[in-house]
């Protein structure tokens, strides 16, 4: 009985894990070809970018110089709103003293007041909201907002690259941001229906942000919260991949494990808000949100009966072939994945790390998963929460 239940759904997520290689493999192809096919006109306008920072004293001053220093023809403004830092993040950045640098302090309230503190105070229409840890490239700005001079984009999502990927854990996160979250961008943009442009990377047009009422304070991930209100409300959401920024990922299993779980759960969050989409006919209710509830809910909640199938046939019921079909999923799967870093523009070296990310990190993905959908169905909240900065995103970018 126990092996038939477990061979059931071992099927199931062998189809999802099938379906999701075939469309990564397929619609990342397309979406970057007709990238390169379509014309995108020249646009430059007058940037202002918005850094939500909550004690970020070890990054904020590379992240801010970056800023500074982008060859943009237009004017780039920089809001930085310090929300309530203990560790003296406003102070470093007014030591900067850097022209077209503005910074506002405010009482603690979250990284979504922030955001709308920022926003207010911008003079510009082309909005660019970056986190505090992360390092723009010098064309970063002008690529991120080109595609805004499309009149029916209204906010357009970057490249984020691990900065820290030194050691297995951040290798397996820089293999998990290329083969999982930039992957699938490419997928959901060839399909119109991105769900997430990141708190690292994005431009926004502000019409676009007014018309959804701003930054909601209604979920945890309030990137995912407003992307999805803004596509909802007909405005097309694209995926620049060479407008690139570097970000610090953790350096330890707790602090990533917080975060994932502040994402995870964050997501569901939004995923609930938004579920009028699926009676709605517009492709985030009929593509994005279904993309999401089964790559990123239902296949992670049971895929590690997979694992338990493997263990079971090969040390319980004598089936060693219960090991030949892992292996084969581990091969499609590294495949996959060294095709993604290709997409990228990455070196294939880090790859030798993709099995050995599939056997233990990939087990905390999932726990996440089922903790912050455990936690969502409790309705438990959480903070605005920050980790430990080392200040190599910096590096990284030069």
């Amino acid at each position: 009985m126990i092996a038939t239940i477990l061979g059931v759904i071992c099927v199931i997520v062998a189809v999802f894990a099938l379906l999701r290689t075939v469309m990564q493999l397929g619609l990342a192809h397309t979406a970057r070809r007709l990238h390169r096919e379509i014309e995108v006109r020249p646009h430059a306008p007058p940037v202002s970018v918005i850094v939500p920072a909550y004690n970020e004293a070890a990054n904020i001053a590379a992240a801010v110089r970056s800023i500074v220093n982008s060859e943009h023809p237009a004017d780039v403004e920089v809001v930085v709103v310090d929300d309530g830092s203990t560790d003296g993040t406003a102070g470093v950045v007014e030591a900067l003293d850097l022209p077209g640098v503005r910074v506002v302090s405010q009482p603690n309230r979250g990284k979504f007041a922030a955001l709308n503190a920022g926003i207010a105070l911008a003079r510009h229409d082309a909005l660019v909201l970056v986190d505090g840890d992360t390092v723009f490239e010098r064309d970063t700005v002008s690529k991120v907002v080109r595609p805004l001079g499309d009149t029916g984009v209204g906010a357009v999502s970057g490249n984020v690259k691990v900065a820290n990927r030194g050691g297995l854990l951040g290798r397996w996160q820089h293999l998990e941001y290329c083969a999982g979250s930039n992957l699938d961008r490419q997928i959901l943009n060839a399909l119109e229906c991105i769900p997430t442009i990141p708190g690292a990377i994005g431009a926004f047009r502000r019409d676009a942000v007014d018309e959804v009422g701003g930054i909601s304070p209604d979920t945890l991930a309030e990137d995912t919260d407003l992307t999805m209100a803004i596509t909802r409300a007909g405005w097309r959401v694209v995926y620049e991949p060479a407008a690139r920024a570097w970000t610090e990922v953790p350096t330890g299993a707790r602090g990533l494990y917080k975060q994932r779980y502040r994402w995870s759960y964050g997501t569901f969050q939004s995923m609930w808000k938004h579920r009028p989409a699926l009676r709605e006919d517009g492709r985030m209710g009929r593509f994005g949100l279904l993309y999401l509830l089964l790559f990123h809910v239902v296949l992670p909640v049971l895929a590690p009966a997979l694992d338990v199938f493997v263990l079971y046939g090969a040390f319980v019921a004598d089936a060693p072939w219960a090991l030949v079909i892992w292996a084969v999923f581990l091969v499609v799967q590294t495949a996959g994945a060294g095709y993604a870093l290709r997409l990228d523009g990455e070196s294939l070296k880090p790859l030798w790390a993709f099995p050995l990310q599939q056997l233990a990190y990939r087990q905390l993905t999932y726990l996440v998963v089922v903790q912050s959908l455990v936690t969502a169905l409790h309705g438990t909240p959480l903070k605005w929460q920050t980790a430990r900065r080392s200040g190599l995103a910096e590096v990284a970018a030069r």
